[in-house]
């Protein structure tokens, strides 16, 4: 079995270490966590130290997964590991209960929970979390560092852009856009297309204030 080491010890962290056990593809050689002191534990898992611990054991673990929640946060760590290591791999983490339909695929570093649904055809791209009982339909495009909030769905045909999050609850109907850096508010109900670098709510939602690049949403 691979060992491989989780970035994060934080509460999404120990969901992503779920499915990663749940999985039983993977052996969790330990944790990376700049803000955790080195030596304690999670979960029964030591915390070896940051990223700069990869540094001095390239050889023995060269892939895992970037286990934090913003979207942001998530691709500068994910960055900053490679260039510590150009040849470290993301893996992906698949809950045995999820469900991923005939066609569907799935980019690296991306975490699918239980009770997530990814429907015929539909590409989600990389370092994505699916949390659970999202459901995303057939033939939709997702982009890399998106998330989807619990209870989260789409219809078919359906394109979200790169550092988006769609929030608790939230629908977005068949063929609908939503662009890139984009938050879809909790409850909300999306029956048009919403641009990119936006914050939308409501039913239907709407746009209520432009949002920069690297602006957290938890």
């Amino acid at each position: 079995m691979q060992n491989i080491v989780v970035y994060g010890a934080g509460g999404h962290a120990k969901a992503v270490i779920d499915a990663i056990e749940k999985a039983g593809l993977y052996h969790i050689a330990g944790l990376l966590d700049g803000f955790k002191t080195a030596g304690t534990f999670v979960y029964g898992y030591e915390i070896l130290g940051d990223e700069s611990w990869l540094a001095s054991n390239a050889e023995s673990i060269s892939s895992g997964i970037v286990a934090v929640g913003d979207n942001w946060s998530r691709s500068r760590i994910a960055a900053a590991i490679i260039s510590i290591n150009p040849a470290f791999t993301f893996i992906t983490a698949v809950h045995p209960a999820s469900s991923i339909a005939k066609g569907a695929s799935i980019g690296e570093g991306t975490v699918v929970m239980a009770g997530a649904v990814i429907n015929s055809d539909t590409r989600i791209g990389d370092h994505c979390v699916l949390y659970p009982n999202t459901s995303v339909d057939h033939d939709c495009t997702v982009g890399s560092f998106v998330t989807f909030a619990p209870k989260a769905a789409t219809g078919g045909n359906v394109n979200i852009g790169n550092y988006s999050v769609i929030s608790l609850g939230a629908n977005i109907i068949h063929g609908r856009t939503i662009g890139e850096n984009t938050v879809i508010g909790a409850g909300s109900t999306v029956l048009s297309d919403i641009g990119s670098h936006a914050i939308a709510y409501g039913t239907p939602a709407r746009f209520v204030r432009k949002r920069e690049p690297g602006e957290r949403y938890l």
